[in-house]
């Protein structure tokens, strides 16, 4: 009997030891998972009052959505790619500075939507940039952003010719040099468009890998009006090398003049719009440095200017220039390898359309000082634009090649085109 009533006993214990190890493991399951009354009365509020406060916070939350190009902390980031734009309100205050407080001038436009700086930014500059706007309610919105340029060692740019504005020959093509080279050529010039007002077909030439040139199949039409659109900001030139120009420029033709000079004649004929109207006699280059045939455009203008033949390779045995005259009037320049067309008074007037006798360039009778305008040289040169074609013909001498000076026109149409990329 009482070992019945132990073993009973020990059994009874057992059973309230798993018992309570039983409930204790459903109170404590109960406790992690909220499963009390008291402890998820507590977690229903708690979760109410946050989604109170979020619901309360997005209440107050202006709807102005503003975005800043480029984003913060970009870096290489091309001269004019800084802009602010905004949705569901309107611009109230942009400030953007250099990294030691300077103010970049800007203007937000006058719908309140965006906002750009008034020039292009500097090259290897950190900017602060911050704007604010309001919704419709009255709400503000901020943002901020940081950001760096692009440096001169990873960008190139182009400097072209003509110059913006100015008035121009038939002849002047839109030449641009490349600061550095470029190797992916079709990217570079598919971001440049050159037109014309006359309709012509335009195309680009590539010389090397510095210099691009655009021109149509025939001279631009007289009185038309040519307009470059230059977007090489992020254009990528060559590996990690970027542009960072976005400019529009435009120039005017003016009427037609193409003159012919025959060497062997001696003669320039001048003619303006397919009518003659003056003929000039000259003095092309000697036999011993004859003067380059082919379609020439003038490039430049001086009233006087120094030509000393050591510059372009006509020496004495000294090394000096064969000649050194300070004060050419009347001269234009034909070619970057010395070829001019200008005023000649150290002459004699006999040699004007009997002799050549210069050193390649064409000679025109003309007066020291550049001050007589009735010598043959000041009337051309008064008479004469930048971009004016002049033809030289029946010289002994070869084709100049098209890339001394502006000369692509004696390029084909089609070898033309065939130097294009795009």
């Amino acid at each position: 009997m009482e070992w019945r009533v132990r073993t009973d006993s020990k059994r009874r214990r057992r059973g309230l030891v798993a018992a309570a190890a039983v409930l204790g493991g459903v109170l404590v399951l109960s406790a992690c998972n909220g499963g009390d009354g008291k402890a998820a009365g507590s977690g229903d509020k708690t979760s109410k009052s946050q989604a109170d406060v979020d619901a309360a916070a997005a209440k107050d939350t202006s709807k102005a959505r503003i975005v800043i190009a480029p984003k913060d902390g970009a870096t290489n980031v091309g001269l004019n790619n800084a802009a602010v734009t905004v949705s569901d309100g309107t611009l109230t205050k942009v400030e953007l500075k250099t990294s030691e407080g300077g103010a970049v001038e800007g203007k937000i436009a006058a719908d309140g939507k965006s906002w750009k700086p008034e020039a292009a930014l500097k090259r290897s500059q950190k900017y602060s940039l911050s704007a604010s706007a309001k919704d419709a309610g009255g709400k503000e919105a901020h943002e901020n952003a940081s950001f760096t340029t692009v440096s001169p060692e990873n960008s190139f740019i182009g400097s072209f010719t003509p110059d913006e504005g100015s008035k121009v020959g038939v002849g002047m093509p839109v030449s641009i040099d490349f600061n550095k080279p470029i190797k992916d050529k079709k990217a570079v010039q598919a971001a440049i468009n050159v037109s014309s007002s006359s309709g012509q077909e335009v195309v680009g030439h590539w010389f090397g890998d510095q210099r691009l040139d655009f021109r149509p199949d025939q001279y631009w039409a007289a009185n038309s009006t040519v307009t470059m659109k230059m977007k090489l900001d992020g254009v990528e030139g060559s590996p990690g090398v970027v542009g960072v120009q976005d400019r529009t420029a435009t120039f005017q033709i003016g009427r037609s003049q193409v003159s012919e000079v025959d060497a062997k004649t001696k003669k320039m004929t001048v003619k303006r719009d397919g009518q003659v109207i003056k003929t000039i006699p000259i003095s092309a280059g000697s036999p011993a440095n004859p003067t380059y045939n082919g379609q020439m455009v003038i490039s430049e203008k001086f009233k006087e200017t120094r030509m000393d033949g050591a510059t372009v390779g006509f020496k004495d045995g000294d090394g000096k220039g064969e000649y050194d005259i300070k004060d050419v009037p009347h001269a234009m320049r034909l070619s970057n390898s010395g070829t001019f067309i200008h005023g000649n008074y150290w002459g004699d007037d006999s040699i004007f359309g009997s002799a050549n006798t210069s050193h390649g360039c064409v000679g025109l009778n003309d007066a020291k000082g550049a001050n007589d305008p009735d010598q043959p040289g000041a009337w051309f040169f008064d008479n004469s634009l930048v971009g004016d074609v002049v033809t030289v013909v029946n010289s002994p001498d070869k084709t100049i090649k098209p890339d001394n000076g502006l000369n692509g026109w004696n390029l084909s149409w089609a070898d033309w085109k065939a130097g294009s990329a795009v």
